[in-house]
C-alpha cells in the first residue's frame, strides 16, 4: 500500500517538476526497486554519485574530511541539505575505511533524519552501520547509506514534502563534487578532469532548485545555491537540452579545477553557516 501511495503522489508532482529527468546512470537499482518503481520521479542516489569517484583512485581523506557540524539548523531545507552532506561524508569514510569515524557519522545522520521526521526508518540503518563497521563489511556499509537516503526520501514523499527529498540529494551531490574536484586537483590528469564535466547533472539540480515551491525558492540560501550552480554550469560550458543538440565540454585545467573546488566549498559553507 505504501508503494502505491508513494507512486500516486509522485504522479501528481509531474506538473511541477519542470520536465527534469535524472541521468539514467545516477539512479540506484535497489533505490528504484524498493522505494518507488518509477525512476523518472526519484532523486539521484548519492551512492551512484559517489561511485563516479572510484575512477579517481585513492581519495586523500585527510585533505577531504570536513567534520560534523556541531549544530542542527532550524530550517528544514538546511537540515535536508546537511543530511545529504553527511551521507556523502559517510561514503567518503567508508571508501577510506576510517573505522573510527563510522559511529560519529551514523549518529549525526540519525539526528538530522529525526529532525526531518524520518528517524524511525533511519534508526535500523544506523544500527546496521555500526554492526557492519565492526565486522569490516565495507560493501554493506555503502548499501546501508544508500538505503538511508531512500528511506528519508520515501518518508518525505509520504509527508508531502518532496522538495526536501530533492534537497537531500543536492546536498549529497555538492559534497561528492567537492571531493571529486579536490582529488583531481591533487593528482591532476586530463582524463580524470573530464569526469567533472557532468553538465547534465548540474542542469538537473539547477532545474530542481528552480522548481521548488515559491516560498522555499526565495530563501536566501536557496537563492545563493541556485546562483552558484548557474555559475559552475557556465564555467563548464553550459548544457543544451534541446533534441539533437550536444555541447562538447573540454576537461577543466588544473587551475580551473582548483577554482571549481573553491566554488563548491563556498556553497557548502552556505549550508553549514547560513547568513
Amino acid at each position: 500500500m505504501k508503494l502505491i501511495a508513494i507512486s500516486a503522489f509522485l504522479m501528481t508532482q509531474l506538473a511541477t517538476v519542470c520536465g527534469q529527468q535524472i541521468p539514467e546512470d545516477l539512479i540506484g537499482d535497489e533505490h528504484v526497486r524498493e522505494e518507488f518503481g518509477i525512476n523518472h520521479f526519484t532523486t539521484p542516489s548519492i551512492k551512484k554519485l559517489f561511485e563516479d569517484l572510484d575512477d579517481f583512485g585513492t581519495l586523500p581523506y585527510e585533505h577531504l574530511k570536513r567534520g560534523i557540524p556541531k549544530k542542527i539548523p532550524r530550517d528544514r531545507s538546511l537540515v535536508a541539505l546537511g543530511l545529504g552532506n553527511l551521507i556523502a561524508e559517510g561514503f567518503l569514510i567508508v571508501q577510506a575505511e576510517e573505522l573510527s569515524e563510522i559511529e560519529n557519522i551514523g549518529r549525526a545522520v540519525l539526528k538530522q533524519a529525526k529532525v526531518l521526521g524520518a528517524g524511525v526508518r533511519v534508526t535500523r540503518h544506523t544500527k546496521s552501520l555500526l554492526e557492519n563497521s565492526v565486522l569490516g563489511k565495507w560493501g554493506n556499509l555503502k548499501t546501508e547509506l544508500a538505503k538511508t537516503q531512500a528511506d528519508v526520501e520515501a518518508e518525505m514523499v509520504l509527508l508531502r514534502d518532496v522538495d526536501i527529498a530533492h534537497l537531500v540529494a543536492l546536498g549529497g551531490w555538492l559534497r561528492s563534487f567537492e571531493i571529486a574536484t579536490i582529488t583531481v586537483a591533487e593528482s591532476y590528469s586530463e582524463k580524470k578532469a573530464e569526469k567533472l564535466t557532468r553538465t547534465d547533472l548540474l542542469a538537473y539540480f539547477l532545474e530542481t532548485l528552480q522548481g521548488l515551491e515559491p516560498k522555499l525558492r526565495k530563501k536566501a540560501h536557496i537563492v545563493q545555491l541556485t546562483a552558484g550552480i548557474e555559475d559552475i554550469l557556465a564555467d563548464l560550458g553550459g548544457y543544451d537540452r534541446a533534441p539533437g543538440k550536444t555541447i562538447i565540454t573540454a576537461a577543466p585545467s588544473k587551475q580551473k579545477t582548483i577554482a571549481l573546488a573553491e566554488k563548491i566549498n563556498n556553497l557548502l559553507e552556505i549550508i553549514e553557516n547560513p547568513g
